[in-house]
């Protein structure tokens, strides 16, 4: 069975603060209520919405994104 690969939504936070992007920003350019709270909790996200972060923030997906493996899976592995 293949290690389930836990989200990471850090980097959109750390993104956004140098580019001067607020939350509130997002939420004018789009960006609803319910798809922040999702990325405050590390919730997947559609391709659609990756879209729309990278040019509201002006970056590209490795800005938002990264993608970290589960530690319970790894020590399963072995």
């Amino acid at each position: 069975m293949g290690a389930i690969t836990i989200i990471d939504f850090s980097p959109l936070w750390k993104t956004m603060k140098e580019k001067g992007v607020s939350q509130y920003r997002l939420l004018q350019s789009g960006i609803d209520n319910k798809t922040l709270d999702g990325l405050k909790k590390n919730n997947n996200i559609t391709l659609l919405t990756l879209e729309k972060l990278c040019n509201i923030v002006e970056c590209t997906p490795n800005d938002i994104v990264k993608f970290l493996p589960n530690e319970k899976d790894k020590k399963e592995e072995k």
